[in-house]
């Protein structure tokens, strides 16, 4: 007859085989984090922006199998459980992709663009703009006396270049 210790370690051995331990150890901490969460503080609402870096977030997650992290990150930041269809952050983000890119996250391309294929003005640098969402010290933003109000998007426009000058991802990061 099996001892109490073989029988626990045959137990941990088949749901890790089965994947389900790494499950449950992530539903447990999602769990955790929403009974830990002080519902009386409130949340700043999704921004669009919000909603597309998370989403950008999630994809490089499963991507990479982190889908434990993904399951954390989106039962803490109230992303839609359904991710967003991908030819709809492509055309969110201004991105035209080729087909050797489809095979691996945006993000992966948006980091190899400005690594690797972006030779501006400041030799690769660009300017970046302030966020659309509304700051304040809720959402752990402040705005310093010296930013200019004119320079940050109105609510619903993403922050960065114009839609007038789409970039193109190229090849696989892998």
């Amino acid at each position: 007859m099996a001892t109490i210790a073989e029988l626990k370690s045959a137990l941990k051995e088949t749901l890790e085989s089965r994947g389900v331990l790494g499950q449950l150890k992530a539903r447990i901490r999602a769990e955790v984090f929403n009974a830990l969460d002080d519902q009386s503080e409130s949340r700043p609402a999704l921004s669009h922006e919000n909603l597309l870096i998370n989403e950008l977030i999630r994809e490089y997650l499963e991507f990479n199998k982190y889908r434990y992290t993904g399951s954390v990150l989106t039962a803490e930041s109230g992303q839609p459980e359904v991710p967003l269809d991908r030819q709809f952050m492509a055309n969110e983000l201004n991105v035209v992709e080729d087909p050797s890119s489809k095979c691996v996250p945006l993000l992966y391309g948006m980091l190899s663009h400005f690594l690797n294929d972006s030779k501006g003005e400041k030799g690769g640098m660009m300017f970046l703009k302030g966020p659309s969402v509304p700051i304040s010290k809720e959402n752990g933003f402040s705005q310093p006396n010296e930013w200019n109000r004119g320079d940050i998007p109105e609510p619903g426009q993403v922050a960065g270049p114009s839609n007038a000058d789409p970039f193109t991802l190229r090849g696989g990061y892998r």
